[in-house]
């Protein structure tokens, strides 16, 4: 394979070729194909679809979040976006830059708890030397609970005049990073609506408590290997080490390398990882005797 043909690949397969979605319906389709996409493109690049990519149907000129604000196609694919987090299609991750939003599928989206999720989810944060949680969040986090949906907005409303809107991200973004809270809607007098994930989508929360860390990696590896279609190995610890260590990424890769259900492909001279082909039923030529 040429450097050339897997860009054309992945082009067919992010929605970079023209074919742009526009419906809620393409929507989902696009979402449950690739498994997991940025709302806009990170800087540096990673070998990852972007959700405005596939609403423009091209990679050409796309806004980042910093200059989403003002461009009309960043509010519509925004708009389809929040349509998919109502209906549960898909859900919204803090898991690169709470500004991008990391977007998987609903199918997937249980393997990715299982990473990062508390696996207790219903126990609330606390406060401590030892604790990942400021005082503030962990108040948040009980408004959440006993009032949610509730915007941000509300949110400051409640705790107090004093919280600063960018001290209550800083508070949201702790929990968030967790997946204790998510995005449920936005709307725009009020903002973004929170809830607390367990509430808003206890079955997935439930599945990715039972899975396993090497269960859940191995899953996701093979699904993001048939999202880029090839990647270098490099590429993909990278990608997975911003949710877990890279030595369980190795690990990971070793096991389905042995399995074969990963393998190497040369691209361009390069050693990439793929989904280990399917064999191709061998036909034979000799025509049976007549009888």
């Amino acid at each position: 394979m040429t450097d050339q043909e897997l860009q054309q690949l992945r082009r067919e397969k992010w929605r970079l070729d023209g074919k742009a979605i526009r419906t809620i319906e393409e929507a989902r389709v696009f979402i449950e194909s690739v498994g997991f996409c940025m709302m806009y493109p990170l800087r540096p690049a990673l070998p990852l679809p972007t959700f405005i990519g596939a609403f423009v149907g091209s990679d050409q000129r796309l806004p980042t979040w910093q200059h989403a604000y003002s461009d009309p196609r960043a509010t519509d694919a925004t708009g389809l976006m929040v349509r998919l987090l109502r209906e549960r299609e898909a859900y919204e991750a803090n898991l690169f830059d709470e500004n991008n939003a990391f977007l998987v599928a609903a199918s997937v989206f249980p393997y990715f708890y299982a990473l990062v999720g508390e696996r207790n989810p219903k126990q609330a944060p606390k406060t401590g030397s030892r604790s990942q949680y400021s005082a503030l969040a962990c108040d948040a986090f009980e408004l959440i609970r006993r009032d949610g949906p509730i915007s941000k907005q509300k949110m400051q409303e409640v705790l107090g005049g004093s919280v600063s809107l960018a001290v209550l991200d800083k508070a949201l973004g702790e929990l968030w990073s967790k997946l204790r809270i998510t995005r449920v809607d936005y709307n725009t007098n009020e903002g973004s609506f929170w809830d607390v994930l367990y509430r808003w989508a206890p079955d997935a929360v439930k599945e990715g408590v039972g899975l396993s860390v090497p269960e859940a990696l191995t899953a996701l590896i093979s699904k993001y290997l048939d999202c880029v279609i090839a990647v270098d190995q490099g590429e993909l610890e990278a990608f997975f080490g911003n949710f877990v260590a890279r030595s369980k990424v190795k690990d990971a890769v070793n096991a389905l390398l042995a399995a074969r259900e990963l393998s190497f492909i040369h691209v361009s001279g390069k050693s990439m990882l793929q989904i280990t082909p399917a064999k191709t039923p061998v036909v034979s030529s000799v025509r049976p005797a007549l009888r």
